[in-house]
């Protein structure tokens, strides 16, 4: 195994060990696939990153994989990425990685709680509006825990995940995924993602909490999703939840598992298509190589 550099971040962090973990390995053009794999892994993270070479001006070639495997896209190692990029490599403020999905910017705002990373996710695709009975079962709760004024709804911005509206914070802190119910879901939709949200957060300054479950990804829980939470900025303008086509939300997730997340959203239904950006802070945590 070669003696790669690599650097762990906490990403939509409120605090250091807090936020998404991820692993941010450098030098990957000199790792196989199957060694990727592995270390995504031993490494137990939702998503670790690899950096297989790149510049400011062509943008960084970067691959994503959970422990289950390789995936195109994903918004917290997108930040977090970008984040070492700019920190170790002088990538600069606006910084553009090279993904599955294809090229992904990411630009840095000054503000006053310090430094926030915001990518511009690509504009989200709306697909079927699924029956709520079918959710709850999934989620172990009963149809009135989901708030059946808002749709249910796959959407993706490069990765899918279905929007699940519950009526509040107690729902939300009972959902438990039903795993025969859940294969069976996946292998009728083909969706694996699932992002609970509810207008209950406990922060009044937030405006919604919510959970996001990726079994299949190999992934119980996952504590801040900025690509799910790109999906819900659209959703929320597409669907007028506000009564605006556009959106200016703060979202936090991950408290259930002791990593309390705030995540930023930004949304513009243009009409042919919604505009989507989500933003969050990086703490910087360790660094090390490979043995």
């Amino acid at each position: 195994m070669p003696t790669n550099a690599f650097h762990i971040v906490d990403v939509f962090a409120t605090t250091t060990y807090a936020g998404n973990q991820l692993a941010v390995f450098e030098d990957a053009d000199t790792l196989t696939d199957d060694q990727m794999a592995a270390l995504a892994k031993e490494m137990n993270y939702s998503e670790t990153t690899f950096v297989e070479g790149g510049s400011v001006e062509a943008g960084f070639d970067v691959r994503i994989f959970t422990p289950g495997g390789e995936i195109p896209f994903a918004g917290h190692p997108t930040l977090g990425t970008a984040a070492v990029l700019r920190e170790h490599f002088d990538a600069g403020d606006e910084i553009t990685l090279n993904l599955g999905v294809g090229p992904i910017p990411v630009e840095v705002r000054h503000e006053d709680g310090g430094d926030v990373y915001w990518m511009t996710q690509n504009a989200p695709e709306f697909g079927d509006e699924l029956d709520h009975e079918t959710l709850a079962e999934v989620l172990s709760l009963d149809v009135s825990d989901l708030d059946t004024d808002w749709p249910v709804q796959v959407v993706s911005t490069g990765l899918p995940a279905v929007m699940i509206p519950l009526s509040d914070r107690e729902a939300l802190g009972r959902v438990e995924v039903d795993l025969p119910t859940y294969r069976a879901f996946y292998d009728d939709v083909g969706v694996e993602n699932l992002f609970a949200f509810c207008p209950d957060p406990r922060d009044e300054a937030n405006d919604f909490a919510a959970r996001m479950f990726a079994p299949g990804h190999g992934v119980p829980e996952d504590p801040a999703t900025g690509s799910a939470n790109g999906c819900f900025a659209g959703y929320l303008a597409r669907n007028r939840y506000f009564g605006d086509r556009d959106i200016e939300v703060t979202v936090e997730q991950g408290y259930e598992m002791g990593r309390p997340s705030h995540l930023f959203l930004e949304a513009e239904d243009e009409g042919d298509e919604v505009a989507v950006r989500v933003g969050g802070r990086v703490e910087f945590v360790a660094e090390g190589s490979l043995v």
